[in-house]
């Protein structure tokens, strides 16, 4: 009896050794702070918005609808929206991609929408439902507690920047409004972290300089609005996404941005939302404008957008770039607890056989 619990307090000590042993040989080889280049889209596109459904990627645009498989690093082409628009908000509730407001056609004689559209991967079906109270374009759209929240954007040309935040239920069907944002903002970067809303960046006309380095924070739960640590520098056309906290550190990265006359960026900034503190990443291999920021199982993918060397000569790209952020732990994969339960397996019996000699000399004797 008492050599069968010290075999089983072997078997305890190598598989708490392997276990404490194992994560650590991973991280050690992860890629952290570094970008991976990907299968580019089908084609280049500008103006995009992102959204992750079971582990896939949505990529919706002003006349395109893209699903990206991280795991097979595949594109497969999807069923457009019905009114074609680029500048809208998109939200993911329920499994269902919400793509509301935008606009479409050129300036000076561009169309702004408050048309809210929902697309049903499942079946790869649209379907229309209430508008938005207000023609809009150039937000973004996040999901609270089972509400979508639209914030600022324009009604229309430059100087129509508005201070709304309207919000949709998708289960009644209808539309609120809640606290005015405190500085208007179009073309602002957003995600959400604790259940409150984080607008990072944008343009606002009325404000000298046009261009915003502010962090504004909204909390649903109290409709109250409070100000972060701004950003390093003014960012205006970026893409936001945030990490869980599970297989990397909780924040949010906004990625990409404008620097004046269509002059993509590749910036990477990191926030860190508890310690209300910003931090910088390994720049964006490719530069570019209006990206789509999208996250799954932590890692950051930046798809399209427009880069080149800037001004005019600058062009939608199809690009697609994954980001590794620091403090990144890979899982484990598939085959790690069958490993483990080998080589646990395979030290008893070495352990057993080793002891089995001088077991039967006892009873020899």
């Amino acid at each position: 009896m008492v050599g069968k619990k010290r075999v089983a307090l072997i078997l305890l000590l190598i598989l708490s050794s392997l276990l404490v042993a194992l994560p650590n040989t991973v991280t050690v080889r992860a890629a952290e702070d570094s970008w991976t280049t990907l299968e580019p889209m089908p084609t280049a596109e500008t103006g995009l918005g992102a959204a992750v459904v079971n582990g896939k990627i949505y990529v919706v645009g002003e006349e395109v609808n893209y699903e990206y498989d991280p795991s097979t690093n595949s594109w497969t082409t999807k069923t457009p929206m019905p009114v074609p628009r680029a500048g809208f908000g998109v939200a993911v509730y329920l499994d269902r991609i919400y793509v509301i407001g935008g606009g479409y056609g050129v300036y000076p004689n561009r169309t702004v929408t408050r048309v809210n559209e929902v697309y049903d991967p499942a079946t790869d079906t649209w379907e229309t439902k209430t508008s938005m109270p207000t023609n809009r374009s150039g937000m973004c759209a996040n999901v609270v507690d089972g509400k979508i929240y639209v914030i600022g954007g324009r009604t229309g040309e430059q100087y129509s920047t508005v201070d709304l935040n309207e919000v949709y239920d998708p289960e009644t069907n209808m539309w609120t409004t809640k606290e005015p944002i405190p500085y208007p903002v179009v073309g602002y970067a957003s995600a959400v972290v604790d259940g409150k809303i984080f607008v990072l960046g944008g343009q606002d006309e009325y404000h000298d300089p046009m261009n915003l380095d502010l962090t504004q924070i909204y909390d649903p739960e109290t409709n109250t609005w409070s100000q972060g640590t701004p950003i390093p520098t003014a960012t205006v056309a970026a893409a936001a996404g945030v990490t869980s906290g599970t297989i990397a550190p909780e924040r949010i990265y906004v990625m990409g941005g404008d620097g004046g006359f269509f002059y993509p960026l590749d910036r990477n900034y990191v926030y860190d939302p508890q310690a209300d503190v910003w931090n910088t990443g390994t720049a964006i291999p490719t530069p570019r404008i209006n990206p789509a920021v999208a996250v799954v199982n932590d890692l950051v993918y930046v798809i399209g957008g427009t880069s080149g060397p800037g001004g005019l000569q600058s062009t939608p790209t199809a690009t697609v770039e994954r980001y590794t952020p620091s403090g990144y732990i890979p899982e484990f994969p598939s085959w790690t607890p069958l490993l483990i339960m080998v080589v646990a397996v395979v030290a008893v019996a070495v352990i057993y056989r080793r002891r089995l000699p001088k077991n039967r000399g006892r009873a020899d004797k």
